[in-house]
């Protein structure tokens, strides 16, 4: 459905200095977008995640056709919607942006406020070219069916400045589907929205893009709305793809330290391999050995980084040790009750371990305790 080659997409930034050669003066380029490649499937909602000034915006509006790339194709179906040409090959191609006929959604609604809610929905479509444009019956039939979708259907005649954040948020949503896109853009739609309605309308979100099955890329530096939402997601940094998955590998198997610290919350303990066979690992770490199953292929003597996730540490006060393959001795130190878990900071030596753990259980600072730490749940990040 949608597919991005070596996309590329710098800006001027500071100005050179100190460059005697008057050819070499000007503005040194910023990458925000450099040598991106994925490809999204009919049907699937991707996610471009990662944090500030990461590129995953930028690439989104190169998509839309609000930015202009440097270099590289975009391409949606089967239309090109941009492609920087070779030299002496293919031409270059950058369709506007109101000819590509992508839905897209902003992060701040970007709604009409001197029109009501069936007008802005219907605006789209009243603004096309006569040949294109639908009939003022099949208009009002369209707006009627994607508000009654959007449960906006007994606000049809209001103003939309009188919507509460959340039913102006799904009344943009709402304008980007009626005109029936290949493709959906969303750009951070629920960073708006306090805590509770981001939560309720990130599964109204999800339940829409299946049922309706929409094609979309989704942007957003939340984790959580990352994992909860994606089919894919790709986690960007510096302009890079640095990690391609489904939610559950990215979050299991990240491939560098940025990823694992990115991507929820883990402790991590520097070690070297000393033993690798067959997705059997044994790490030496300055706490004492570990033993990990991981389809990492590193070999021994490799120095890593083991992430731990904090949901895969046990505490305990009586030792299990024969029982279980890693079980650390340790002193609670800090504990923080969160509702549905308690988090406890545990001293190991030099290392401070977080352990989330069942709100049933906790422990008072000063508590001696055993860690067990399941093998299956830690994963190996290479150094470098």
């Amino acid at each position: 459905m949608l597919r991005i080659d070596h996309l590329v997409k710098s800006f001027a930034g500071e100005k050179a200095r100190g460059k005697k050669n008057k050819a070499q003066e000007g503005h040194a380029a910023v990458f925000a977008v450099n040598d991106v490649s994925f490809e999204v499937k009919e049907g699937e909602l991707f996610t471009l995640l990662g944090p500030s000034g990461c590129g995953k915006t930028t690439t989104l509006r190169s998509i839309a056709g609000l930015e202009k790339p440097d270099s590289g194709t975009i391409t949606v179906g089967d239309r090109v919607m941009f492609s920087g040409g070779v030299k002496g090959g293919d031409r270059a191609v950058n369709m506007p942006a109101n000819q590509r006929g992508l839905g897209m959604v902003f992060q701040s609604y970007a709604i009409w406020p001197h029109m009501t809610v069936f007008d802005n929905v219907a605006f789209p479509l009243q603004v096309r070219k006569r040949a294109d444009r639908p009939s003022k019956a099949e208009i009002a039939e369209r707006v009627e069916r994607v508000l009654a979708t959007m449960e906006l259907s007994p606000q049809a005649g209001r103003q939309a400045t009188k919507l509460s954040g959340g039913q102006q948020q799904r009344l943009a949503l709402a304008r980007a589907l009626v005109i029936q896109p290949p493709l959906l853009l969303l750009d951070e739609p629920l960073s708006n929205l306090d805590a509770k309605l981001r939560e309720s309308l990130r599964y109204e979100l999800k339940r829409l893009q299946r049922e309706l099955g929409i094609t979309s890329v989704y942007v957003t530096h939340d984790q959580v709305e990352a994992l909860a939402l994606s089919t894919h997601i790709a986690v960007m940094e510096h302009g890079r793809v640095v990690q391609l998955g489904r939610p559950r590998e990215v979050y299991e198997s990240p491939s560098n330290k940025f990823v694992a610290e990115f991507i929820g919350t883990s402790n991590f303990i520097p070690g070297t391999v000393g033993s690798a066979q067959g997705g059997q690992h044994s790490v030496d770490t300055t706490n004492g050995r570990l033993f990990i199953e991981s389809g990492s292929d590193l070999p021994t003597g490799s120095d890593v980084v083991v992430s731990i996730r904090p949901e895969a540490v046990e505490l305990s006060t009586e030792s299990r040790a024969g029982q279980v393959p890693n079980e650390w001795h340790g002193t609670v130190v800090a504990r923080a009750f969160l509702g549905d878990a308690v988090d406890h900071v545990v001293a190991v030596d030099k290392h401070e371990i977080r352990a989330r753990v069942n709100p049933s259980v906790s422990f008072e600072p000063g508590t001696q305790v055993y860690l067990q730490l399941d093998p299956t749940k830690i994963s190996l990040v290479p150094v470098g």
